[in-house]
């Protein structure tokens, strides 16, 4: 086994005065197979992008001007599915699990696409009542 940085053996020698310059980072394909599948954040962010990018459903449309993250679409959700969002967002703020799971199985869409709408909702809710006053 290697002695990578963070290593419990790095770690001591470093607070000895004793470490080593840090060696780059191996390369994402040579990750795979060790550390227990534990990568580190910089390529776990890669992964993730990547990961993002790839997957999409019927409630997707990559939209034009850029975004935050790029190769990442932005949700389009169709008139239905606001609807059926907005009737539950209605009914109770704060969804439980079986509720995010039974809209993602009806509005074919993924559980954190769910999860990411209701926080986002309650904003927008908040931001009005605000205004109101």
């Amino acid at each position: 086994m290697e002695k990578g940085p963070f290593s419990v053996e790095w770690l001591a020698q470093s607070s000895r005065g004793g470490a080593q310059p840090i060696p780059p980072a191996p390369q994402p394909s040579s990750l795979l197979g060790d550390a227990g599948g534990k990568q580190p954040p910089s390529d776990l962010a890669t992964l993730r992008g990547r990961g993002a990018a790839d997957c999409s459903s019927p409630g997707q449309e990559s939209e034009a001007g850029g975004g935050a993250v790029p190769g990442r679409p932005r949700t389009k959700f169709s008139a239905a599915q606001l609807q059926e969002l907005e009737r539950s967002f209605r009914e109770q703020r704060y969804i439980g699990t079986s509720e995010k799971r039974r809209l993602a199985a009806v509005l074919n869409l993924s559980q954190s696409q769910i999860k990411t709408w209701f926080p986002n909702r309650r904003m927008k809710f908040k931001r009005q009542t605000q205004d109101a006053r």
